[in-house]
C-alpha cells in the first residue's frame, strides 16, 4: 500500500494542487492525507472539481449532465465528460485529519501510523501505540528515531518540502520526502529504531 501525505500550504492552494497532482497521478497512492489546519485541501478540491466537470461538482450534478449527454451529447463531449468524471472520482483519494479529533491513526500492513498537525497537543497515551507518526507543522522536513518510534515531520510544500510517500510493502516500509518540484530529497526504511537505512541522493550530501 502506497499513501502520500502533504504539509501545510500556507494559503498556496495552487501548489497544494500540484503536490496533490503528483501524489495521485505519478506516485499513485491510495490516499494522500493533508495535514495542516486552514481547510486549504477542501477549498483546492471543490475549485479543482469544478474545473474538471463544471459548476455542480456532486454526484447529482454528474448524474443530470450524464442525461443531457444521452440524449443529446456528441461522442467528443461523451468522452470529455467521462474523463472528466473519473479524474474527479479520483479526488476522493485526498482526505484530511478529522475535525473533531487532533490526529488520525492508520493501519498500514503492520505499521500503525499516527497523523497530526501539532504533535505537541499529543501524550504518551495517544503515541503509545504508534510505529510512525507524521507531523504536518515543522518548520523543514525531517524523519528520525525518537524512543521506540519513527518521526516524519512534514514542513509546508515549497522547495525545501512538504510532500512525502509511505510505501508499505509486507514487512519492509519506505518513506520517501520531495520537494515542490518533484525532487527526492530523502528516501528512509523504517524499520525497528536504532536500525535506520538512509538513502540519501548524491547531489544532497555533503549540502548544511
Amino acid at each position: 500500500m502506497r499513501i502520500g501525505f502533504l504539509g501545510p500550504a500556507g494559503g498556496d492552494l495552487d501548489a497544494l494542487e500540484r503536490a496533490a497532482t503528483f501524489l495521485l497521478w505519478t506516485e499513485n497512492v491510495s490516499r494522500a492525507v493533508y495535514l495542516g489546519n486552514d481547510g486549504a485541501l477542501d477549498r483546492c478540491v471543490v475549485a479543482w472539481a469544478k474545473r474538471l466537470v463544471g459548476d455542480d461538482p456532486s454526484d447529482e450534478g454528474a448524474w443530470s449532465r450524464a442525461a443531457d449527454l444521452a440524449a443529446q451529447g456528441a461522442p467528443a463531449e461523451i468522452d470529455a465528460f467521462v474523463r472528466g468524471q473519473r479524474e474527479r472520482l479520483r479526488l476522493r483519494a485526498l482526505a484530511t485529519l478529522p475535525e473533531d479529533a487532533p490526529y488520525a491513526v492508520e493501519t498500514l500492513g503492520e505499521l500503525t501510523t499516527l497523523l497530526t498537525f501539532d504533535a505537541s497537543w499529543l501524550g504518551e497515551e495517544e503515541l503509545a501505540r504508534a510505529h510512525l507518526v507524521v507531523v504536518g507543522h515543522a518548520r523543514a522536513p525531517s524523519i528520525d528515531e525518537r524512543g521506540t518510534r519513527w518521526v516524519l515531520q512534514l514542513g509546508p510544500i515549497g522547495q525545501r518540502g512538504g510532500v512525502a510517500v509511505l510505501d508499505a510493502q509486507g514487512a519492509g516500509a519506505f518513506v520517501t520526502i520531495y520537494d515542490a518540484s518533484e525532487r527526492e530529497l530523502l528516501r528512509v526504511e523504517i524499520t525497528e529504531p536504532h536500525t535506520a537505512k538512509l538513502d540519501i541522493p548524491n547531489e544532497l550530501k555533503g549540502r548544511p
